[in-house]
């Protein structure tokens, strides 16, 4: 007997709903009603839940190869919250550019560096582009942290390639504009997000 139709028959011998079965567990119903159609494990401290609920082992509840499962999924899972984390912290982390001597600017002959805020001396058709990539990572990192239990297609799809793209757009512009510290910072958090798609492919 697999999982699911453990969990159905369990549910049923104590007569309760999956409303009510969910409310016990702290899950929602769609979670219960995911769990009991087959199409999805509980993660582990659901598992645990259960099985103190229903006062059965954990062996009872899944065969060999549904707890291999779970475990492959759980880490998949730990994998996928780590590089989140590495995302929306990189692309926070970009907000030092305000604030920091990051960037050059020419008064009375001289180079001087400051934060990108207190570039004055610098046309707007350059200056806007530079807040526009620095505020867009700021607000995409901030997504990427806020939104990492969220499992729609379209965000699991995107959320990395519009970091990149950020990323790599910023370190070009910073580049081509002659902001030497901008596009090498830039760059390295192009670089460390890149490799770290890379490892986990």
């Amino acid at each position: 007997m697999e999982f699911y139709e453990k969990l159905q028959k369990l549910r049923k011998q104590k007569g309760l709903t999956q409303e009510e079965l969910a409310e016990a567990l702290f899950v929602s119903r769609t979670a219960i009603s995911k769990w009991e159609s087959g199409r999805g494990y509980p993660n582990i401290d659901s598992l645990k839940a259960i099985s103190k609920y229903f006062s059965v082992s954990l062996d009872e509840l899944l065969s060999s190869d549904e707890a291999l499962t779970i475990a492959e999924e759980y880490n998949k899972r730990k994998e996928t919250h780590f590089r989140d984390l590495a995302f929306g912290l990189l692309d926070c982390s970009v907000s030092m550019f305000l604030f920091l001597p990051f960037f050059g600017q020419k008064a009375d002959g001289i180079i001087q560096a400051v934060p990108l805020l207190s570039l004055t001396a610098m046309e707007s058709y350059v200056k806007i582009p530079y807040l526009i990539i620095v505020f867009w990572l700021i607000i995409w990192g901030i997504l990427i942290l806020a939104l990492q239990n969220c499992e729609s297609a379209l965000w699991l799809r995107s959320k990395y390639k519009v970091s990149l793209g950020a990323s790599a757009l910023g370190a070009l512009f910073f580049m081509i504009s002659l902001q030497p510290y901008a596009a090498m910072f830039t760059f390295i958090f192009l670089a460390i997000k890149a490799l770290m798609l890379i490892k986990w492919v």
